[in-house]
């Protein structure tokens, strides 16, 4: 069982599970390539120790990425998630996250957000009772 002070961070994210939510937030800067889309998934899988959790994913630190990276996380990056909600505040990370989901379909429902409450108002329905 996780408490909420459980935190993991590296070179790339931070991310916590709180109230059966895994909040994942990309680092100031971040570009998203295939290698740290690979190193990302492998610790948030490691983390959440094969348990699956609803996914608010904080990408307003992204600063780009590339086909791989976008690729590998719609694919890979959705095991061990119920659904994601994307947080994004600039224009430029809308265009990248809708882009994102039109072409590269992730594997679970996804939808993007500009405030943290709406997105979590969405995940609260893929939450798991104990």
């Amino acid at each position: 069982m996780f408490a909420a002070h459980d935190f993991y961070e590296n070179d790339h994210a931070q991310f916590w599970i709180k109230e059966g939510i895994l909040f994942f937030k990309y680092k100031s800067k971040t570009f998203i390539d295939l290698k740290v889309a690979q190193l990302v998934v492998t610790a948030r899988i490691h983390f959440q120790r094969e348990r699956t959790f609803p996914v608010l994913c904080d990408i307003r630190g992204v600063v780009g990425t590339d086909k791989a990276g976008r690729d590998f996380l719609a694919q890979a990056g959705s095991l061990l998630t119920h659904a994601v909600a994307l947080v994004a505040n600039e224009k430029v990370l809308l265009t990248i996250s809708t882009f994102y989901l039109q072409v590269s379909k992730p594997s679970v429902p996804t939808q993007i957000f500009t405030t943290e409450a709406a997105a979590l108002n969405y995940l609260k329905d893929f939450i798991e009772e104990k």
